[in-house]
């Protein structure tokens, strides 16, 4: 059966891999700043900056079967360099942001006879990484969140969080945009590898799908391996 699907920032990275494995089965609206590369995509498309606009509930379908957040950031400096405004515009466009599209379309999620929600936190959430402190807890407040509300609105609403290692998006190309530091970023993960867009794409249309019925309240780690796995 056809889902109503509402991708928040779809147009690009992890977002538009997760578009274009969802788009022949599902009825998708992506909700971003640009069209750009959905042209040849069976969805549709809103404008939406998911940080100064409100989203217009009546664009939207009466009823919604699944959301995806994905707008995000990183930035990993030393604490002692960080100013407050990095702080506070991490936690804005990874939590606060994404709070406010939740409340926003809250009423078609729970119009659905089981919604998903599938959120976006990092594998540093729950490790300690060095220049990780402003991303990290703005990636933490995502995680509290989730549990929290998945608690309050089971059963039926599913609330599930994808915690990724660095994966290969236009949002991480300045970690991964030399050979180098390619080699030196699969190296750091036991599967020897960085991720890509496919595979964080393939977890969130899992947690969107029936198939994850009995899943609620999750941090599903696609991380290589890094959060468990210790090899020499």
């Amino acid at each position: 059966m056809k889902k109503n699907i509402l991708l928040i920032g779809g147009s690009y990275g992890i977002g538009l891999a997760i578009a274009k494995q969802l788009q022949n089965d599902h009825n998708l609206i992506i909700a971003s700043r640009s069209a750009e590369g959905l042209e040849s995509l069976h969805v549709t498309h809103i404008p939406f900056d998911a940080e100064s606009d409100i989203l217009d509930r009546s664009k939207l379908p009466d009823v919604i079967d699944g959301l995806v957040y994905c707008p995000g950031s990183i930035n990993l400096r030393p604490f002692k360099g960080l100013k407050i405004e990095t702080f506070e515009s991490d936690l804005k466009i990874n939590y606060i942001d994404m709070v406010k599209v939740i409340q926003t379309v809250l009423p078609q999620l729970s119009a659905s006879t089981q919604s998903s929600i599938v959120l976006f936190s990092t594998v540093a959430a729950s490790m300690g990484m060095p220049f990780h402190t402003s991303v990290s807890g703005a990636k933490a407040a995502v995680e509290g969140f989730a549990k929290a509300l998945a608690a309050e609105h089971a059963p039926k609403m599913r609330v599930n969080v994808i915690a990724p290692s660095l994966t290969d998006t236009p949002l991480a190309d300045k970690f991964l945009n030399t050979e180098l530091k390619q080699e030196k970023s699969a190296e750091r993960h036991p599967l020897k590898r960085f991720g890509k867009p496919e595979d964080i794409a393939e977890a969130a249309c899992f947690l969107l799908s029936d198939k994850s019925s009995w899943m609620s309240g999750q941090i599903m780690h696609v991380d290589g391996g890094m959060s468990t796995l210790l090899v020499s």
